[in-house]
């Protein structure tokens, strides 16, 4: 992993920040909150629908990146005296804000979801409610839809509850603070035993054939109106923590399933060849792929930090392509059910803060639990929530991959010709001429084409810099 940040001067920053602007405007993002929608945000946070069960004596925390504030989950663990583990788990509860059919509901179906620059955020939600009222922020008491999960000794969920609660979150934890205390043992028991149940979740994943995969990320880093990328492995700590979100997404699904009426995060299985070619690209990466080890135990084998292994997790995406939402109403099975990579029914359910759809599901397993009929206004919205969620998941993947695309060519436009350390990690099916390479140094991922011969998956070579251009956003190398 790299130590060094290529750092863009001040007037870089100028320029990158002109061309986010523009780049916002090509993609139609939404600009400012019409002002009733901020009026009835306001209204709503002085007159929130709060629920009767009070549980602000349960001693939450969160753990989010250190600067964030639309803080949609806290949780509090702990062992149960008969065995086994308590989790609860706090997610805002949007819906006590938001009142269907008006303007702050009408303008979040039209953003769909938070979208991420390196300059700015567009957020789902006015700031007065995802990085306010509604936020999970500490000693702060808000409104939460309370999730009990009593977990087994070897974290099987044994019983699910949910139920709208007033809770207030103790502290805010960070991945790489929350990783050293658990780390030097410093870490109190509600926090430690992250590590313990994430273990056994992490266990239980494998055991059903489901995968997660730990691939270093692209991160753009800014630093007094300077821009800079960073490659980010995964802690321990940010695994563990999706297992709980998974573990109550796919709790969430079991409810909306028992009850007949709800909607699911589903991914297909991988299309016919995918993994014989990802046997082909383990071979190329010289990584031993014995014929009985199934794919997702060679995976979880694999040290992201290796340059061969990180190119091989860097194919792997290739069968998570797919995903996508299914309906279903009067108990009707859907299909397709299952999400490949969770191996499981599974729902989106725990960041209604940034994304449409976990309202929705939330409202439906409380009303599961309670064995009432789910509102009319959650029902009537699930038929246009896939094509709505589709639609926004393309526009913050397109602003994301652009954005990051931006930062690099403004990173080197000024090193065209020079040549770097890179590593092949990927070969464009078909046309054995065209890779993607990870430099090293900056942290860019960029595309290369061979003018003769063959690019060598998985290694290390000396690429040359012949475009970098911020106007159109692409960098381009050739072997040196």
């Amino acid at each position: 992993m790299p130590r060094r940040h290529m750092i863009m001067t001040g007037a870089d920053g100028v320029a990158l920040r002109a061309a986010l602007r523009e780049l916002r405007t090509k993609l139609e993002v939404p600009q400012e909150f019409p002002a009733a929608v901020l009026a009835e945000a306001e209204q709503a946070v002085r007159a929130p629908r709060l629920p009767d069960f009070d549980a602000t004596d349960l001693p939450l925390f969160t753990i989010d990146p250190p600067t964030s504030r639309d803080l949609d989950q806290a949780m509090h663990l702990a062992r149960r005296p008969s065995g086994g583990y308590r989790v609860h788990y706090a997610i805002a509860d949007v819906a006590a804000y938001v009142t269907p059919g008006g303007a702050l509901d009408a303008e979040a179906h039209r953003r769909v979801t938070t979208l991420y620059f390196p300059d700015a955020k567009v957020p789902l939600h006015p700031a007065v409610l995802s990085e306010g009222a509604a936020s999970l922020l500490p000693d702060q008491t808000c409104p939460a839809l309370l999730w009990r999960l009593d977990l087994d000794a070897e974290g099987r969920v044994e019983t699910t509850d949910v139920r709208r609660a007033l809770v207030r979150s103790r502290a805010k934890l960070d991945y790489d603070g929350v990783q050293k205390a658990i780390d030097t043992g410093s870490a109190e028991e509600a926090v430690a035993l992250l590590k313990d149940i994430g273990n056994l979740r992490e266990a239980l994943e494998a055991e059903r054939g489901g995968i997660s995969l730990n691939v270093p990320e692209q991160e753009i880093v800014e630093h007094e109106g300077s821009y800079s990328l960073a490659y980010r492995a995964p802690l321990p700590a940010d695994g563990w923590n999706a297992q709980i979100s998974l573990m109550t997404g796919m709790a969430a699904a079991e409810l909306m399933l028992a009850a007949g009426t709800g909607i699911l995060r589903t991914l297909p299985s991988a299309p016919d060849g995918a993994v014989g070619r990802l046997r082909r690209a383990a071979k190329a990466l010289r990584i031993d792929w014995p014929h009985h080890v199934p794919y997702a135990e060679l995976v979880r084998s694999l040290d992201p930090h290796r340059p061969a292994h990180a190119a091989f997790l860097q194919e792997c995406t290739s069968l998570l392509r797919g995903a996508g939402y299914t309906v279903f109403t009067g108990g009707e099975t859907p299909d397709p059910l299952l999400h490949a990579a969770v191996a499981a029914p599974y729902t989106h359910c725990t960041a209604p803060l940034r994304r449409l759809v976990d309202r929705y599901a939330g409202e439906l397993c409380v009303a599961a639990v309670a064995g009432a009929e789910p509102p009319q206004w959650a029902v009537s919205a699930l038929a246009d929530l896939p094509k709505e969620m589709a639609d926004g998941t393309r526009l913050a993947n397109s602003a994301e991959r652009e954005s990051v695309d931006l930062v690099e060519a403004a990173l080197l436009k000024d090193h065209v010709g020079e040549v770097f350390d890179a590593t092949v990690i990927d070969l464009k099916e078909g046309e054995p001429l065209v890779g993607t390479v990870h430099l090293e140094e900056p942290a860019v991922i960029g595309r290369v084409q061979a003018t003769s011969g063959t690019l060598p998956l998985g290694d290390r070579i000396r690429v040359r810099l012949t475009q970098a251009d911020p106007g159109t956003s692409k960098i381009l190398f050739a072997p040196a």
